[in-house]
């Protein structure tokens, strides 16, 4: 952080002072039009000028708002603080022109966190590579099994600043939080938070893994109640140590395995507590069965735990843990069922967009016909082939980077077969459906688990995911 980065959270009083608010977008416009709200005099500055920005820059203006497109590099002459969209990177020369002149930036989580009444809804906090979106929904529908007022908020659902200003009075939030948003998020601190797991992505925007890594590990400074970490990833465990948290604040593991004192985790099937029950040397409290968790994979039964963790950091009852997860559906294209076809089970996991997802969810079958590929985002694939080969019975490559994967696959599993298909077209998600079906046995699992984002043939991996499921229902009719 900057020396003009402001990390108290001392109210802010936005009348008469000069915002700029960096990008328009999801967070860029309802952030220009509270900070207008509030009095702030608001200039926006956008990179770009096409259509949609055009029509969102006459809105803001029919306001009063100085909206300034295709130059997002420039620091506006006045400027006392930045809002930024949460993708802006730290290099931009807007940033380093601010810290030249002192001028403190905030996301828009920070934003909301400032405008909080102080009566409040404490946070529940959720970050990690994977699993953040299903946990927090996990949490939410845990909160109200319990009778709690509470929405699943921040990178999805709700927005934070409608959360924050809207007229319904939440007990408790659970929020999602991307490594982006923690960056330009320096006075957070929430109840209690989780980092699910560390693994490299978006490297490109933060410079490096220890860059990102200490941006995910700002969801634990001021902690007040408990920091929760995975106990099979030990970085996320030495991302508590290093934190400064609140006098009696805990450290609380999720594991698996059977748990020691101070976590949770898995015991004949049973989903236990030993954190936060009376004398957790000898005791702990069931809390659901593996049954009650939907889909009960090994890297989702993780999600349920670290949700149950917060939920029990916040006082949550043991029954509202299991109602919660009973009550809980996942969102589409998460390790979802599609159907089973000759006795071949299909099953949609478009959302594993990196080799970590893909990895947690190859874990969760045997044997698999997988389909893989896409855009690679600077990915390796060897370490996910050499821990899956054993599980493979063949493979069906798609997309622009698969010769990734066919280079992993023929050094790490040179006895899977393997077909690759040269095509892009619309058509080509039938033909690996069609290839997959061919050299799946029954008992098999064909899972769509790309470990690649989909941008090179798909417009995003929903799209990807119904294309699948698609040629599912294809195959299934002409049986």
């Amino acid at each position: 952080m900057g020396s003009g980065q402001v990390t108290s959270s001392e109210p802010f009083d936005f009348q008469g002072k000069h915002v700029t608010v960096a990008g328009l977008g999801v967070s860029g416009v309802p952030a220009a039009k509270v900070l207008h709200g509030l009095g702030a005099i608001v200039t926006v500055v956008n990179d770009g000028a096409d259509e949609r920005a055009r029509a969102q820059a006459a809105e803001l203006e029919a306001l009063g708002v100085t909206v300034r497109l295709g130059d997002g590099d420039t620091l506006p002459e006045g400027s006392e603080l930045i809002v930024t969209a949460p993708g802006w990177k730290p290099d931009k020369p807007l940033f380093a022109a601010a810290e030249r002149a002192g001028v403190p930036v905030w996301g828009d989580v920070e934003l909301a966190w400032r405008l909080r009444g102080p009566d409040a809804a404490p946070w529940l906090a959720v970050t990690g590579t994977n699993g953040k979106t299903t946990t927090v929904q996990m949490l939410a529908s845990i909160l109200e099994a319990a009778g709690l007022r509470t929405a699943a908020v921040g990178n999805i659902g709700v927005s934070l600043l409608d959360a924050v200003l809207g007229e319904e009075r939440y007990d408790v939030l659970a929020v999602e939080l991307s490594s982006y948003q923690l960056h330009w998020a320096p006075s957070l601190r929430a109840h209690s938070a989780v980092v699910l797991n560390l693994a490299p992505d978006h490297l490109d925007w933060h410079g490096s893994m220890e860059a990102y890594a200490a941006d995910k590990g700002r969801i634990y400074e001021g902690n007040q109640v408990a920091c929760v970490y995975n106990v099979a990833d030990k970085a996320t465990e030495d991302l508590v140590r290093e934190a400064d948290v609140e006098e009696g604040c805990r450290a609380i593991g999720f594991t698996l395995g059977t748990p020691g004192p101070s976590q949770l985790g898995v015991v004949e099937g049973i989903l236990v507590d030993r954190a936060f029950v009376e004398n957790r040397q000898k005791n702990a409290q069931e809390l659901a069965e593996v049954a009650d968790v939907n889909p009960p994979a090994p890297h989702n039964i993780a999600n349920a735990l670290a949700a149950a963790a917060l939920a029990r950091a916040y006082g949550v009852p043991a029954k509202a843990v299991r109602d919660g997860l009973r009550a809980f559906t996942p969102d589409a294209h998460r390790i979802a069922h599609v159907a089973d076809v000759d006795g071949v089970a299909y099953v949609d996991d478009s959302k594993a967009t990196n080799t970590h997802a893909a990895q947690a969810s190859l874990a969760a079958y045997e044997p698999i016909v997988w389909i893989a590929g896409g855009l690679a985002k600077g990915a390796v694939f060897d370490e996910l082939v050499a821990e899956s080969a054993q599980r493979l019975r063949g493979a069906v490559l798609i997309g622009a980077d698969r010769a990734l994967i066919r280079e992993a696959l023929a050094r790490h599993a040179p006895e899977v077969p393997v077909v690759d298909l040269d095509r892009t077209d619309t058509g080509a998600m039938l033909q690996a459906v069609q290839e997959a079906r061919r050299l799946a046995q029954p008992g098999d699992t064909v899972l769509l688990a790309p470990a690649c984002a989909s941008m090179d043939m798909f417009t995003n991996y929903n799209k990807r995911g119904d294309a699948f499921a698609e040629a599912v229902r294809e195959l299934g009719a002409g049986t």
